[in-house]
């Protein structure tokens, strides 16, 4: 049930959340190539809520992380719509302040990726705009206030389901489309944001369906000969029929 990924600075040190409440932490070991060859030392740890006990059941399905330059990790919730922040993985967290629009969310299509900037901004956004030719609103918290700069345009069945601000200061968006028996198709896009613009983006990678599994999480990062990539990670949803995977992009230059 994984469904948002971080990577430390090498692509190395893995921190992952699943939508039942808890925190995954692990070592990634690569060859030469820079392919994953083992994950190392995988730790389970219960998302706790503001009284240190395990996060409820209603309340616990968790979609979005970002993790700040301090080590402050945020996690964005579907049910109910809102952002936790952590001191650390197995700490009390706080709850941060809610956008109006949040409490309208669908419970199961609401926030759905979270990114950090450069300058400790969080960007969250739904996994569903409400209508197909809706575009998806992006909300911005500053400081303790949350604001809605701008949309993103709905392409094609595509919904947003990940996304992270790379080294490169732009921000990747993963969106995801199921084909009910052809599987899962998956996209990348990458924008550029200035001030409250944002540009109207890129297209960098987009499978076939059944190319890859349901891949959920993305992080991006450097690579030590200065290579970005990408790395995805998959949710099972608890089914016997899908698996976790780990999938790495090397962008050209």
């Amino acid at each position: 049930g994984l469904s948002a990924l971080e990577l430390s600075a090498d692509g190395n040190g893995l921190v992952a959340l699943s939508d039942r409440g808890t925190f995954v932490t692990a070592r990634l070991t690569r060859d030469d190539s820079g392919a994953v060859t083992s994950v190392n030392a995988a730790v389970v740890i219960p998302m706790l809520d503001a009284d240190g006990l395990p996060l409820a059941p209603n309340r616990d399905d968790s979609e979005g992380l970002a993790i700040a330059a301090d080590g402050t990790l945020f996690v964005a919730q579907e049910g109910p719509a809102r952002v936790l922040r952590y001191a650390a993985v197995d700490a009390a967290p706080t709850e941060l302040p809610r956008h109006p629009a949040f409490a309208a969310m669908q419970r199961n299509s609401a926030l759905e990726a979270l990114a950090i900037d450069g300058e400790g901004r969080l960007y969250t956004l739904p996994e569903r705009s409400g209508q197909q030719d809706r575009p998806f609103p992006v909300y911005r918290l500053a400081g303790e206030t949350w604001d809605q700069p701008f949309d993103i345009p709905r392409e094609g069945g595509f919904l947003p389901v990940g996304a992270d601000f790379g080294p490169d200061g732009r921000l990747y968006l993963l969106e995801r489309d199921f084909r009910w028996l052809l599987g899962f198709e998956t996209r990348v896009r990458r924008f550029q944001i200035t001030g409250d613009r944002i540009s109207a983006g890129e297209t960098l990678v987009q499978t076939p369906a059944g190319a890859h599994q349901n891949l959920e999480g993305l992080a991006v990062w450097r690579d030590a000969q200065g290579a970005l990539r990408l790395t995805l990670l998959s949710d099972d949803n608890f089914r016997f029929f899908l698996r976790t995977t780990l999938v790495d992009y090397r962008l050209p230059d």
